[in-house]
C-alpha cells in the first residue's frame, strides 16, 4: 500500500522542483507520474529533443526517494506534427476532422501517427527505460477519452476493409452474416463497403456492430506497439494504462492483456454525470459520489490486472468538467483512499500536486492550491500517508495487496 500523485514539472518553474520533491516525500507520497503531456517540450520542433529539463526533473524527484511512473506522451501530439500530417487527425461522424487545441486529436488507424507515437516512445523508452528512478511506465492516457475511439477517416476504411477480409474471408460469408439481402444491401466485394456514417436511416446494426469492434481491436493494436517498444528498452519495469470510468467504447480486457498493471482514473463526483440515475438520486450524491461507483471499478480493474491493480488518478476536490463541481464532504478522499486499499489496491495516487494556474483544468483541485497552500484534499492525502505507516508498523503486511488466487468464484 502506498500513496503517488501527478506532478508536472514543465507546469512551474526549476526552483520549485526539489521543494516539491520534498514536500512529497514528507507528505507520504512514494511514486510520482509524469510526462504524460509533454511531447511539445520533449520535442519541440520535428527531431530536435531537448532532454535537460526531463533529465533534471527525474534526477531531482529520484534523488529524493521517489519511484517515477514515466509516461509516453502520445495524448497530445503537437502542433508541428498536425501541421506536417494532417492525416493523422481522426475525422467525426459528421466528416470534419478533430482539430487541435485541446488532446486525444489522433487516429489510432493512421499509420503516419502509429510511426510517429513508436518513435517518440521508442526515444523515451531509450533514454529512461533504464534510469533507477524509472521504476513504471504508463502508456498514452485515457484511451478513447473524449469519445475518440471511432474514426471514419480513409486510413480507418481502408483498414476496416482488410478487418472484414480477416473476419469473414469472402463477401458471401459477411452478407449471410450481417443479412444484407434486407432492404438490397448486399455487396458484391469487400471494396464496396464503406463505414456505416451518413445514411438515410440507422445504418445495418451488425454493420455497425463490427465497425465498433474492428475501432476496439485497433486501438489494441496502436496500445500493444508501445507495450512492445517500452518493454524492449526497459526490461523487468511493470507496464501500466490509467483507463476510465464507467466507459465502454473498446474491450478493456484485451489491452489490459499486454500489461502489468491495470489502473483508473477515480473520479466520484465527476462521473455523476455518467450515471443514469435520475436528478433527484443524483442529488443525493453530489459531496460523496454514488457507494457503488468506486466499488464496482475496483473490482473491474482488479479483475484485469496481473500486479495489484492501481488508482492513478484519485479526485482530490473539485473537477472542472462535469455539470456539477462541487468539493466532497469533509473525510471523502481518505474515504476514497481507504476503500480502494480495501479492494485490492497496491496505490492511490492523487491528481495533481498543485491545482493548475492556467488552461482547460485550472479549475480542477489539487492537493495543493494554485499559490501553493495545501488543500483540503493534501490534508487528507497526509493523513492516510499516517495511517498507512501505522498500520505497518502494527505489523500488517505490505504485500496484502498482492495477487490472490481466490478458491472459488461467486456468480
Amino acid at each position: 500500500m502506498r500513496l503517488g500523485v501527478c506532478y508536472y514539472p514543465e507546469h512551474w518553474p526549476e526552483s520549485m522542483w526539489a521543494d516539491d520533491a520534498r514536500r512529497m516525500k514528507a507528505l507520504g507520497i512514494a511514486q510520482v507520474r509524469i510526462a504524460e503531456f509533454a511531447w511539445s517540450r520533449i520535442e519541440p520542433s520535428p527531431g530536435e529533443y531537448d532532454w535537460g529539463w526531463l533529465d533534471r526533473a527525474v534526477d531531482v524527484l529520484g534523488a529524493a526517494g521517489l519511484e517515477i511512473v514515466m509516461c509516453t506522451p502520445t495524448a497530445t501530439p503537437p502542433k508541428w506534427l498536425v501541421d506536417r500530417h494532417p492525416d493523422i487527425l481522426a475525422i467525426g461522424a459528421d466528416g470534419r476532422p478533430r482539430a487541435f487545441g485541446s488532446r486525444r486529436h489522433y487516429d489510432f488507424s493512421s499509420p503516419t501517427y502509429l510511426e510517429a507515437s513508436r518513435r517518440i516512445c521508442t526515444a523515451v523508452a531509450e533514454r529512461y527505460g533504464r534510469h533507477p528512478a524509472v521504476r513504471y511506465w504508463q502508456t498514452d492516457n485515457e484511451l478513447g477519452c473524449h469519445q475518440t475511439v471511432v474514426s471514419y477517416s480513409p486510413a480507418a476504411l481502408v483498414r476496416f476493409r482488410d478487418w472484414l477480409r480477416a473476419r469473414y474471408g469472402t463477401i458471401d460469408a459477411l452478407n449471410r452474416a450481417w443479412g444484407t439481402v434486407f432492404w438490397s444491401m448486399e455487396y458484391r466485394n469487400f471494396d464496396e463497403v464503406d463505414a456505416p456514417v451518413g445514411t438515410v436511416t440507422e445504418a445495418h446494426p451488425s454493420h455497425r456492430l463490427d465497425y465498433r469492434r474492428f475501432a476496439s481491436d485497433e486501438l489494441a493494436r496502436y496500445h500493444r506497439m508501445q507495450v512492445d517498444v517500452i518493454r524492449a528498452h526497459s526490461p523487468g519495469r511493470p507496464v501500466a494504462h490509467n483507463f476510465m470510468q464507467l466507459f465502454t467504447e473498446f474491450d478493456h480486457y484485451e489491452v489490459a492483456r499486454d500489461l502489468d498493471v491495470a489502473t483508473w482514473d477515480s473520479y466520484p463526483l465527476g462521473a455523476l454525470e455518467e450515471q443514469w440515475f435520475a436528478p433527484d438520486v443524483k442529488a443525493r450524491w453530489l459531496h460523496t459520489g454514488h457507494p457503488d461507483f468506486a466499488s464496482f471499478n475496483h473490482d473491474l480493474y482488479r479483475g484485469m490486472s496481473k500486479l495489484p491493480f492501481w488508482v492513478m488518478e484519485q479526485q482530490p476536490g473539485p473537477v472542472n468538467w462535469a455539470h456539477w463541481n462541487p468539493a466532497p464532504l469533509p473525510g471523502m478522499v481518505r474515504l476514497w483512499s481507504w476503500e480502494a486499499f480495501a479492494h485490492g489496491a497496491g496505490c492511490v495516487s492523487y491528481f495533481r500536486w498543485r491545482q493548475a494556474p492556467f488552461a482547460q483544468e485550472q479549475m480542477h483541485a489539487g492537493l495543493h492550491t494554485p499559490d501553493d497552500r495545501l488543500d483540503e484534499g493534501g490534508r487528507e492525502a497526509q493523513r492516510v500517508a499516517r495511517e498507512i505507516a501505522a498500520v505497518l508498523d502494527a505489523g500488517a503486511d505490505a504485500d496484502a495487496n498482492g495477487a490472490v488466487r481466490a478458491p472459488v468464484a461467486l456468480v
